[in-house]
């Protein structure tokens, strides 16, 4: 099983609670940031953009906690920035932990081995490691040469210490579904829980603004991975936003099921956009002008978004709300998806992004900011 089972039942009683209290929008999963700085200058992420003074703040543990009790999501996802290099990370997730919430700790794993010493392994707490394919495309990616052998050893470690462990990968326009086929492979040989997938989402400070992919385009790359796929993989995922990333279906955006927060408050409307911050989050839930973000409203911010902050929770609630999201749920979960055509698909040539003019030098840039407090 790619995820416990006494995190399934948790998460499928919460939803059928919230359903049974007719509640038509409700949290999922909190994304907590508790810094934005970072020892990765990525070309697909924009975080470490801010300016130094922004940089240096800190979410308190007790800032993080307080968060968490006045969401009241089950699970907790801490993106960054690293959190690695949060000087009190230990004590948030102690903090978590008592709470019996399910965290997803996410992180690039250069500072995992030797920060592991600070943490006890359990069923609440996953390392997500952000490794975004095979060595050479995840190296490019991260912009740092060996980056692929530093995260390995630190899921190697964590997964020899008893720890859950889960692998994080973005792709992008020109990835090579074979290599992330061959990727899978590795990643379950390695002994990861399961893995998560996104299609990468264009932050407008993102070094790289040519390679996010367009909605028809990530269904046909998705397509191409994940049908003829081998009982062996697992995903750490709901299996019909899987589908939803190959095409087979159709889901509106519930931005409000992974609400944000960092050190500026309650981020509207999501995870991906910025358009303002709320004080609290019932002033998150009761401000926000939902109406004005997903592909259908028209936005153009959102017309090729398929991320996950967006769409998994949506695939969530039609799985556990239905008997016929149940089922199509189990379907999926067993599912193989023999596809003749996207077998065809992985024979076609593929234009590497590492070869595209303008990209080399992304590819040798380091972070400017060093670590802060940690």
């Amino acid at each position: 099983m790619p995820v416990p089972v006494s995190q399934m039942w948790t998460v499928v009683s919460y939803v059928l609670k919230q359903r049974l209290a007719g509640r038509e929008r409700y949290p999922l999963v909190l994304m907590l940031e508790p810094l934005f700085r970072c020892n990765l200058a990525c070309a697909g992420c924009g975080k470490i953009q801010y300016p130094a003074h922004v940089l240096k703040m800190n979410l308190s543990p007790e800032d993080c906690f307080k968060a968490v009790d006045e969401c009241g999501a089950p699970m907790v996802s801490i993106p960054g920035g690293e959190p690695l290099m949060h000087p009190e990370i230990d004590k948030i997730v102690a903090g978590l932990v008592a709470r019996k919430k399910y965290i997803y700790l996410c992180t690039n794993a250069l500072l995992l081995k030797e920060k592991l010493h600070l943490f006890q392994p359990s069923k609440y707490l996953t390392f997500s490691v952000h490794v975004d394919g095979q060595k050479e495309h995840h190296d490019f990616s991260v912009c740092k040469e060996g980056g692929y052998e530093l995260a390995l050893d630190g899921i190697k470690e964590a997964i020899k210490r008893g720890f859950r462990v889960t692998t994080n990968t973005t792709l992008f326009d020109g990835t090579d579904p074979n290599s992330v086929r061959s990727f899978f492979d590795e990643m379950m040989a390695l002994g990861v829980e399961g893995m998560m997938l996104s299609p990468g989402y264009s932050y407008d400070k993102a070094p790289d603004q040519k390679h996010f992919l367009g909605r028809s385009r990530t269904r046909r790359l998705f397509r191409s991975i994940l049908s003829n796929r081998k009982s062996t993989w697992q995903f750490n995922q709901s299996p019909l936003f899987l589908e939803f990333l190959m095409g087979e279906r159709h889901y509106t955006c519930t931005p409000w099921g992974m609400p944000t927060y960092n050190v500026f408050g309650w981020q509207k409307p999501c995870y991906l956009l910025q358009d303002g911050y709320a004080d609290t989050f019932q002033e998150l839930m009761d401000s926000v002008e939902w109406a004005k973000y997903g592909t259908e409203s028209g936005n153009p911010k959102c017309a090729n978004c398929m991320v996950h902050s967006g769409y998994e929770a949506s695939a969530v609630q039609h799985q556990f709300a239905s008997w016929e999201g149940f089922v199509a749920g189990a379907r999926a979960f067993f599912g193989l998806y023999p596809d003749p055509e996207a077998l065809k698909m992985l024979q076609e040539p593929v234009k590497s992004v590492h070869a595209q003019a303008g990209l080399v030098q992304i590819a040798t840039k380091e972070p400017e900011h060093e670590e802060v407090n940690a």
